[in-house]
């Protein structure tokens, strides 16, 4: 870690009130890339909450499968490392869920696209 980061976080630290210091030292606390990581990765929930709005004939089933599939493995993972993350395993149970959910649209999507073909095909004949 740079020095300069190092410098910054002690300054800042003084600052912090005391019964944040708990947090502030914590081992996946502001000091370290433990707690910024899981920070900026709410991002994505808040793009796929966006994404909600989307029709669902745009969704990418095999892009939303691997980010849903990716977000449970990482909520996994945030368990079995030392220390416990819980903002990371939040966000990536937030990931795994919106990413899902889109998957699920877009096979009942397609699922209705299926019947109103099969449903066209047996009136016209």
């Amino acid at each position: 870690m740079s020095v300069i980061y190092k410098n910054t976080m002690n300054s800042i630290g003084k600052f912090v009130p005391q019964k944040f210091q708990p947090l502030w030292n914590h081992p996946a606390g502001p000091q370290t890339i433990f707690f910024w990581a899981p920070a900026f990765k709410w991002g994505l929930v808040i793009a796929g909450l966006g994404d909600l709005q989307r029709p669902a004939s745009q969704i990418s089933i095999s892009q939303s499968t691997a980010l849903g599939m990716t977000g449970l493995i990482w909520t996994r993972y945030s368990l079995a490392i030392t220390p416990k993350n819980w903002s990371l395993f939040s966000v990536n149970l937030f990931v795994a869920l919106t990413a899902l959910y889109q998957v699920s649209r877009g096979i009942m999507y397609q699922r209705e696209q299926t019947t109103l073909t099969a449903t066209a095909s047996a009136k016209e004949k």
